[in-house]
């Protein structure tokens, strides 16, 4: 699908590094760039039940100082978090009029448990996430915003590692293919960058010819799907000896001097998080190459 509409997420501690790459991603492209700037402050304290309000006094004195005072710092991490997020704002704004006028910048400062949610809310209704650098980066929100934006919405996720040279009009695109629906999903959303490239090499790493499955050709059927749609098609059916698919896509994109690769992303909830760091690990062990996911 064409990308009109696309969600950069950032911290408000991050450099502007992730903007700057999704902006021109953008106008690239010529799409919207939606900003999120995010914040996420630890749990506020939650309010004194009935019955344990003001203690006795003045035995527990001291308990009741220093319950107090760890409430006001909570408050003024909460002030510092929304002053420190409405910097951050007028900074990109500063930026995206420099650089890209399509934009709209929004800031979200919330728990933990709320920051999957609020990435969701704005992720279903753009085409595309970016990934940059200093999210990958962020143990902390990095996996949160791929839960609500990936694994929560359907949306494809494109995954910038550092000293990548990012672009939504690649050349060479190597696509990881095994049959899966995850796989026909990123396939889909990836489809005018397929159709758009110059070389499209769809890899399968030890498929099994059968009649369900693979086919008992395996990868002639998404061949022919992608050069209906006017891609330029080779397959490679490459060997594992062993290794993790995932490595053997890796150094086969690297091998064939891919721009891109495009694969499905897999794990149950339970292991979404898993999958953030393995995506990570990834690449930071691999020279830098765009990732785009879909689920």
């Amino acid at each position: 699908m064409a990308f009109r509409s696309v969600l950069s997420v950032t911290g408000a501690d991050h450099s502007d590094q992730d903007v700057r790459t999704a902006a021109s991603l953008c106008a690239e492209v010529g799409a919207y760039l939606s900003v999120l700037v995010m914040s996420p402050p630890p749990l506020i304290m939650p309010s004194p039940l009935l019955g344990d309000g003001i203690p006795e006094w003045p035995g527990q004195r001291a308990q009741a100082i220093a319950r107090l005072d760890k409430r006001f710092r909570q408050i003024e991490k909460f002030s510092h978090d929304i002053a420190s997020l409405e910097k951050t704002s007028r900074e990109m704004h500063k930026l995206l009029r420099a650089t890209w006028r399509c934009y709209d910048v929004d800031i979200a400062n919330c728990d933990q448990a709320s920051v999957g949610e609020a990435v969701r809310q704005r992720a279903l209704c753009n085409d595309l996430t970016i990934v940059g650098p200093a999210l990958l980066n962020d143990i902390n929100l990095g996996p949160l915003v791929i839960n609500g934006s990936l694994f929560d919405t359907g949306k494809p996720v494109l995954v910038v590692p550092e000293g990548a040279e990012a672009t939504l009009s690649p050349q060479r695109v190597l696509v990881g293919w095994d049959s899966r629906a995850e796989a026909s999903r990123a396939v889909r959303e990836a489809l005018d960058l397929l159709s758009a490239a110059e070389e499209v090499r769809v890899a399968l790493v030890d498929p099994v010819a059968t009649w369900t499955g693979s086919g008992a050709e395996p990868g002639v059927d998404i061949a022919a799907y992608l050069t209906r749609h006017g891609a330029r098609v080779s397959v490679d059916l490459l060997p594992s000896a062993g290794k993790p698919v995932a490595t053997v896509l890796a150094q086969h994109a690297i091998d064939t001097s891919a721009d891109m690769i495009v694969m499905g992303a897999y794990g149950s909830r339970r292991l979404r998080e898993r999958l953030f760091g393995g995506v990570t690990r990834w690449i930071v062990r691999k020279p830098p190459l765009p990732l785009f996911l879909a689920r």
